[in-house]
């Protein structure tokens, strides 16, 4: 085996003893130099530590570096890899550093230093050896129609209350144009509740109780369609309106007379024992 390829499986493998030895370490560099970022952040802490903290960012920078420089030799299309997702977290992870290092004394592009804070990102790298995140995925495309309809169904109500609060209360109220009151309808809605505005008329105050009571069964309801997703991830098998499930890539969705899969073609029924399948 030549270097190249040992340092490709141990990179991009996580399979193999080096691979998973490798991403256990980057994992605690990752969240060592996120917990540096947000402690360098603190003004006491930054002017008492000030050179401990910028030989830390030094130290993740040139690993970092390193690591997305060998990413990038020991690719099979270095190119692609470039500009695939985890690579681009990869660059975003290094490039605030070099921009901080290289145009420091620019007030007007000191505020590219806060992006190395998307370093966090990084973790992301490690969810494409999670199966846990495989499901999650697998749940999130399933109920992705679902919650689509439901949040343009959101969408349109906020606009429709937005204009009732607007010619409920008026500008005197501090709703002064339907944009600012459909603000007001998304706040009290997720019940976040900043209080910068508030309805004065009785006939406000009313539906804007609505609009709070209303905001807990929107919450409720994609929560559920995402659980409902993960757990007929974890049996197998989806609701009987959903057809069956595919005993190979096990996706649901097909229609209640379908023998085959219709993204894999495998033969359904054949070893999920649902019914409606050919034997």
């Amino acid at each position: 085996m030549s270097l190249q390829t040992l340092f490709r499986e141990t990179l991009f493998n996580s399979e193999t003893l080096l691979g998973r030895v490798l991403e256990l370490v980057l994992l605690v560099c990752i969240l060592a130099s996120v917990l540096e970022s947000l402690l360098d952040s603190v003004p006491t802490l930054h002017q008492d530590y000030q050179a401990f903290f910028g030989w830390s960012e030094y130290g993740f920078t040139f690993l970092f570096t390193l690591e997305y420089g060998l990413r990038l030799g020991t690719a099979e299309r270095p190119f692609r890899y470039a500009l695939s997702f985890f690579g681009l977290i990869d660059l975003v992870a290094i490039l605030p550093s070099f921009l901080g290092l290289f145009v420091i004394g620019f007030p007007s592009l000191s505020v590219f230093r806060a992006l190395r804070f998307l370093r966090i990102f990084r973790i992301l790298k490690l969810l494409r050896f999670s199966e846990e995140a495989k499901e999650l995925l697998v749940s999130l495309k399933s109920s992705f129609r679902k919650i689509t309809v439901f949040l343009g169904f959101v969408l349109i109500l906020t606009v429709i209350i937005g204009s009732l609060m607007y010619f409920v209360e008026g500008s005197e109220h501090g709703f002064s144009s339907i944009p600012q009151s459909v603000y007001w309808t998304i706040v009290t809605m997720t019940t976040v509740g900043y209080g910068d505005i508030a309805p004065q008329t009785a006939l406000g105050k009313l539906l804007a109780s609505a609009v709070m009571l209303l905001g807990y069964g929107i919450i409720a309801v994609p929560t559920g369609a995402i659980v409902q997703g993960l757990s007929q991830s974890r049996l197998g098998f989806g609701p009987p309106s959903l057809g069956h499930c595919c005993p190979n890539c096990r996706a649901s969705g097909h229609d209640a007379d379908a023998n085959h899969c219709k993204y894999c073609g495998t033969l359904l029924g054949q070893e999920s024992g649902l019914p409606g399948g050919d034997r």
